[in-house]
């Protein structure tokens, strides 16, 4: 990459006492590595402390390297991110915690990864230094993640990753989808990668996250996994879940049948007669939703692809 104008996207909720270090220490990398410029965009998720305060307060100081986005209210890192993507001009785009916890010291390895071709390096924080009601749940979440989705990284959660511009063109960031970028870029071509990096014991300020952001997270995976993997066959995922349910609803049914025959009566009023109608009833419906599904996504797939597809490469024809 000839051209490295990068551009530092760092969400900011309630971290005053971190901003500064993190800017100094960000500072410290960019004068020791080969690049044409850089900007640093911090974006205040609705805090109630100084963070916004100190954030002008660098921009006084470096107006032309440093931008500061304030949204009105917290609403959450994805949005926080998309905002400062919107607003970022670089076309290598890092993303961080504020917290101090990553270490802008390994910068230069995310660039090494993405000049080797690479379109999106992810951080892995191999040697975690978070307590252990962290470091578990986060483990199983990786690895589930990790299986279903077919993308296999260590760390889908870390906020330390770097991108290619045109990367971050093609994705939208929403709801808790920002741990799912690299499983978007991979379903759209892009080349992923990570690399283990230095993790910190927080100093200062506590942790925004508690256990319920990994059952939002599993219920955005659930979206991922319907955008990417069925998006253009829905018939297949809700064929598989009608003939599912069709199976134990004939199973059922069969069962009772036998018994019925075994003259074991009467089966009407038995439990097992209404699951099994139950069953068959979900199953008719919803096999009919996934052929209504596959019937409307031929009629938008041509005009999908024509917004996905975010290059095309042609090969020029050969005179003569």
């Amino acid at each position: 990459m000839n051209n490295k104008y990068l551009s530092f996207v760092i969400p900011v909720y309630n971290e005053e006492a971190t901003i500064k270090p993190l800017f100094e220490r960000i500072l410290d990398v960019i004068n020791l590595i080969e690049i044409d410029s850089y900007e640093i965009i911090f974006v205040d998720d609705g805090s109630s402390d100084r963070s916004w305060i100190e954030i002008n307060e660098l921009i006084k100081k470096y107006p032309h390297k440093i931008k500061g986005i304030k949204l009105r209210r917290n609403f959450g890192k994805s949005s926080a991110l998309s905002a400062g993507f919107k607003k970022s001009r670089g076309n290598i785009i890092f993303t961080l915690d504020a917290d101090l916890q990553d270490d802008p010291t390994e910068i230069p390895k995310f660039l090494e990864k993405l000049e080797s071709g690479h379109d999106l390096v992810c951080g892995w924080r191999k040697n975690r230094n978070d307590p252990l009601s962290k470091t578990l749940p986060s483990k199983l979440f990786n690895r589930v993640t990790s299986i279903l989705t077919e993308v296999k990284l260590h760390d889908f959660n870390c906020g330390f990753k770097a991108y290619k511009k045109e990367v971050l063109d093609c994705i939208k960031v929403y709801g808790e989808l920002h741990r799912y970028i690299p499983v978007l870029a991979h379903s759209l071509g892009f080349k992923i990668t990570e690399v283990p990096v230095q993790h910190h014991r927080r100093k200062q300020g506590k942790s925004k996250y508690g256990l319920e952001r990994y059952t939002r997270g599993f219920i955005d995976l659930l979206t991922v996994l319907a955008t990417t993997h069925y998006l253009h066959k829905p018939g297949h995922l809700f064929g598989s879940l009608g003939l599912f349910f069709g199976v134990i609803g004939m199973t059922s049914l069969g069962y009772l049948t036998i018994l019925w025959f075994m003259e074991v009566r009467p089966i009407g009023t038995r439990p097992l007669f209404l699951f099994g109608i139950l069953c068959i009833i979900l199953s008719v419906q919803l096999i009919s939703l996934g052929i209504l599904a596959e019937l409307i996504t031929k009629n938008v797939d041509n005009n999908y692809v024509d917004k996905q597809i975010c290059e095309v490469v042609e090969i020029p024809e050969k005179n003569g």
